[in-house]
């Protein structure tokens, strides 16, 4: 038998991913204490809690929680979508979809991953969610979203990861350096040179990690969260830098050029990946948009990285 209804999942839904009451109620046009009604009947009716209240700071699920979110999400969305395969002449996936991802790599690949999903399945909603590792970690924990594209870079054992691509560490150069000029470039090399550091939560440990490897120390001069603006400093002579993700173009915003170049050691890469929590059952449009990421990545990593290689190369020639 039945003990809730819909609308009490979708008030225990709005909570959860706002993590705060009265911003559930405000997004649903509704009172708080309907939010807090539903909520608690749910929690009668389950025989679990499924929040933690925290004085002043909204609330956070508990794993009986986050597990429920996943069901909520699914069955509300199986609702949406009842009826809809009779007057449309088959069924057509419906609903929301809250998707994180990591702020420097994202505009290389979701743009394209995102026009693919939408081709597929038009009608799912993607709200979509910024942030470094660290927040959207926070965000996979508490519901606030249901998958996430980012690095496998210290990511816990309570998160499930679909690995989707990888990508080396390269020296970041001023285009008129003289070390521009080589195919490979030591880490030694770049140790000596001033380092321009992209500073966001586990990405700094990581670049440090790499000189640190072969018991080196990089001489950060300048730290930042923006990618673009360690490539600007780079391509106006502040320094060097190590990063991942090379965009299309080897030049800054301000058109100044720059110089990508491999590394001469072997440094193991960082994985592209789409994570969601271990313990909750990932919704139909989740599942539905992993399914495309891996047939979007697919057909993209083999066409990208000759990409690449041409571009290094091209430019070590010059």
């Amino acid at each position: 038998m039945i003990r809730y209804t819909l609308k009490q999942l979708a008030y225990f839904v709005a909570a959860a991913e706002r993590t705060n009451v009265t911003e559930a109620a405000r997004a649903l046009n509704v009172s708080q204490p309907s939010i807090s009604t539903a909520i608690g009947h749910l929690e009668r009716a389950l025989g679990a809690q499924l929040f933690l209240r925290h004085h002043a700071r909204g609330l956070s699920l508990t794993p009986d929680g986050r597990h429920f979110l996943a069901e909520a999400r699914e069955l509300l969305a199986q609702a949406e979508e009842l009826g809809s395969a009779l007057r449309s002449g088959g069924a057509r996936l419906k609903g929301e979809l809250n998707l994180g991802y990591f702020v420097t790599f994202a505009p290389y690949y979701l743009p394209g991953l995102l026009r693919r999903f939408r081709a597929l399945h038009p009608d799912v909603i993607l709200q979509l969610h910024e942030g470094d590792i660290e927040a959207l970690q926070r965000g996979l924990a508490t519901g606030g979203i249901e998958l996430a594209l980012v690095y496998d870079l210290a990511l816990g054992s309570d998160l499930v990861c679909e690995h989707l691509a990888a990508h080396r560490p390269y020296a970041l150069l001023p285009a008129a350096h003289p070390l521009a000029k080589r195919a490979r470039v030591s880490l030694r090399t770049l140790a000596k040179e001033p380092f321009v550091l992209l500073d966001l939560p586990y990405s700094r440990e990581y670049f440090r990690a790499v000189f640190l490897a072969y018991g080196l120390e990089p001489q950060v001069h300048y730290t930042t969260p923006s990618l673009e603006m360690v490539r600007g400093l780079v391509a106006n002579g502040h320094g060097v830098a190590l990063l991942n993700i090379q965009p299309e173009g080897d030049r800054a915003y301000d058109g100044m050029p720059l110089a990508c170049r491999p590394l001469a050691e072997d440094c193991p890469a960082l994985r592209v990946a789409l994570a969601r929590p271990a313990q909750a059952r990932p919704s139909r449009a989740a599942q539905a948009l992993l399914a495309c990421a891996r047939d979007h990545f697919s057909e993209t990593r083999g066409v990208r990285a000759s990409a690449s290689e041409k571009r290094r190369a091209g430019g070590a020639r010059r």
